[in-house]
């Protein structure tokens, strides 16, 4: 199948009805590595390659939230083909794949191959082979998981040390007839030297009187030179964890429109990550991700609690021109640095540390300079690794402070190639931008305190919503006439069990409201001989007006010696 007609399937998916979520990661391609380790040329590249693979998949394999690579395969070309290690999910599997690169550095780069079309013809049923196995993997684990019914499609990269030219010329030829339906894209990664990459002539057999088929399908065989070194290699790998969607844009920019009408000028823009956060990583202490405080900064130490933590120790390794720092490079939240006023030093120690700290923003804020810091960490890995080193970027400010910004390592850090337009743009689009800014007020020097988020409107509506209106919770009357509070007297108490089921026959209507809502009368004594005594009003009976209200027979609660069924009766009524 031609590679223009492949195209048609997957344009025809059903990518309309996905939304897209750049957090997501649900487009994602397995991945497909095939190592070309052919002598003399293994021997030079196999330290090289292996060391940024392991590089890589150690981080591949830590990292938290979305899936980037739900599935990697890996190829060997020696004498034959081999495949060191069918499809496998990367999440969690590092013992496994650490395995792998070991077998691969085990292949020896001595000795010689019979030329390098049979090694083009292995590339190619390599490719192949990795296809077929594709989509028996997805044909057997497509039973109701949803995971691999996003992940349909399959990257392969070929890395070389051979011309990438004629390797590339190789795979178009030998593919063009192939079923590359489930194949995205396919890339040549050549590694060598300046002076390798001048030699790379094409072979009389790649010329440009090729058939329209074959120019078609080397627009999908990208070829990539690299660099012999393991940070160039861990950039091409690196370009695996960055979002691979490409189903809709990420990002409308809305202008005010420069005429009347009321549509604004949409620029639709996509989205790249610089770097990894380092939150998606297990590391204690944690890599400079937590700046949000000046307690997350201090190092994590065994303290008492009457005792205060050590002070963090920042080495200053390198100073840097400021034009020189991209901002891509610095994340998480600045902490402003000022001199201390600790009360523990003396005056004359506190007095010679402000004029040196004064003498330090003087100097970086007149040369424009910034400064790198290390923080080591406190103790040794558990593990038996040296621990995680996190960096900051130190920047002067016209006031007596500094500025404290974490700054992206090489292990985190993503590849990003964006260059520099040589074209002047439209001449319309100038206009058009140039129209929709002139609409924008300007302002010389910003101010924060300008910019309101509404945040405090939320809040208070979230909290009040979620709290009680009152400070106390009224409890229902049916929860009361349920759960009545026991009274004080055992005399009451019998005769309210007595009188309970006739008092309940007569007052089923109204007296029950009266239960709910007048706590029951004590008694003066608990003796059964003091009956006569209880029969008194309560000191609590005149500041009962709802009682009188509420029991017409209330008014007889004062005669001198009711009989002991009329006394059941009251007592019932009162509760």
């Amino acid at each position: 199948m031609s590679m223009d007609n492949r195209k048609r399937p997957a344009a025809s998916s059903n990518s309309g009805n996905f939304v897209f979520c750049s957090s997501s990661f649900r487009r994602q391609p397995a991945r497909v590595l095939i190592v070309e380790a052919l002598p003399p040329c293994w021997s030079e590249t196999c330290t090289v390659l292996c060391d940024a693979l392991d590089n890589f998949l150690s981080l591949a394999c830590s990292l938290d939230g979305p899936c980037r690579i739900p599935l990697f395969s890996l190829y060997a070309i020696s004498r034959q083909q081999e495949c060191l290690l069918p499809f496998v999910q990367v999440r969690g599997n590092l013992a496994r794949l650490h395995s792998c690169v070991e077998e691969l550095r085990s292949i020896p780069g001595e000795g010689c191959v019979r030329g390098a079309a049979r090694g083009g013809e292995l590339l190619r049923q390599a490719v192949l082979d990795s296809l077929q196995q594709f989509k028996q993997y997805i044909r057997h684990t497509s039973t109701g998981n949803q995971v691999n019914s996003n992940n349909t499609s399959v990257e392969v990269t070929v890395v070389t040390s051979q011309p990438g030219k004629g390797i590339v010329h190789h795979l178009e030829t030998g593919l063009k007839d192939a079923d590359l339906v489930p194949l995205k894209r396919l890339l040549v990664v050549q590694i060598g030297t300046a002076g390798d990459w001048g030699q790379d002539t094409p072979s009389p057999e790649a010329t440009y009187t090729e058939t329209e088929e074959c120019l078609m399908l080397g627009t999908e065989v990208d070829l990539q030179r690299v660099e012999n070194s393991v940070a160039a290699m861990e950039t091409v790998l690196k370009a695996w964890l960055q979002e691979q969607g490409g189903d809709r844009e990420h990002l409308h920019l809305l202008l005010p429109s420069p005429t009347d009408s009321l549509i604004p000028v949409c620029v639709k823009c996509d989205m790249q990550e610089r770097l990894i956060s380092p939150a998606l990583l297990p590391l204690t202490p944690n890599l400079g991700v937590k700046t949000e405080s000046a307690l997350d900064f201090l190092p994590v130490t065994k303290v008492s609690a009457n005792q205060s933590p050590a002070p963090q120790r920042l080495k200053v390794i390198k100073v840097l021109h400021a034009d020189g720092v991209c901002e891509s490079v610095l994340y998480g939240l600045p902490l402003v640095i000022r001199p201390t006023t600790c009360w523990q030093l003396d005056w004359d120690e506190m007095e010679a540390n402000h004029n040196l700290f004064h003498a330090l923003c003087h100097i970086l804020r007149s040369r424009d300079l910034f400064l790198l810091l290390q923080v080591e960490p406190a103790q040794r890995s558990t593990a038996g690794g040296s621990g995680v080193y996190s960096h900051y970027v130190l920047q002067p400010s016209p006031s007596l402070s500094l500025l404290l910004k974490p700054v992206v390592s090489r292990e985190l850090l993503l590849p990003c190639s964006l260059p520099i337009s040589t074209q002047d743009p439209a001449p319309d689009a100038v206009q058009t931008v140039q129209g929709c800014l002139t609409q924008l007020d300007e302002e010389f020097v910003f101010n924060p305190l300008s910019l309101c988020s509404n945040l405090y409107r939320h809040l208070r509506s979230r909290g009040l919503f979620s709290q009680p209106r009152y400070p106390y919770r009224l409890q229902p009357a049916a929860v009361v006439r349920d759960h009545p509070q026991p009274p004080e007297g055992t005399k009451t108490t019998g005769g309210r069990q007595r009188g309970q089921p006739q008092s309940q026959g007569r007052h089923l209507g109204t007296h029950s409201k009266v239960r709910a809502t007048v706590a029951p009368m004590p008694s003066s004594s608990s003796h059964p001989s003091s009956s006569s005594s209880s029969l008194g009003p309560p000191p609590a009976k005149a500041s009962r007006p709802a009682l009188t209200l509420l029991s017409s027979s209330s008014g007889s609660r004062r005669a001198p010696a009711p009989s002991r069924h009329e006394e059941d009766d009251d007592d019932s009524m009162v509760l």
